[in-house]
């Protein structure tokens, strides 16, 4: 069945809506830098799916292979893992700043101390 077959982009979709619902929804600053960790992984998963190539072979094999899947995506890929790994630190260290400023870590409560 062809909707059975495309199961890593229904895993895309759900991961994806997981993580924008976590953002929006949860006022706990550390609750929607894990639904952005959930949300990037759904973006890693997305890039990673389009650049299979099906029947494709390693790239390394040499020039006589005719179809080969893109490496570069995974590369990429590598990249932004990292990239997001060290943002979700730096992330981390300003809620800490933020709890030992305001005293809580919960959006609405830091609003109403600011006045907002």
């Amino acid at each position: 069945m062809v909707v059975f077959d495309l199961y890593n982009y229904w895993v895309f979709i759900l991961l994806m809506m997981i993580g924008l619902y976590t953002v929006i929804a949860s006022p706990n600053l550390v609750k929607k830098i894990i639904g952005l960790s959930v949300l990037q992984t759904a973006i890693f998963l997305f890039l990673i799916s389009l650049s299979k190539v099906s029947g494709g072979t390693v790239p390394i094999t040499g020039p006589s292979a005719e179809l080969y899947s893109n490496p570069l995506p995974h590369a990429l890929v590598l990249t932004a893992i990292v990239v997001s790994v060290s943002t979700m630190a730096v992330a981390l260290a300003i809620i800490i700043n933020i709890k030992l400023t305001y005293g809580t870590i919960e959006d609405d409560e830091i609003r109403k101390t600011e006045g907002h």
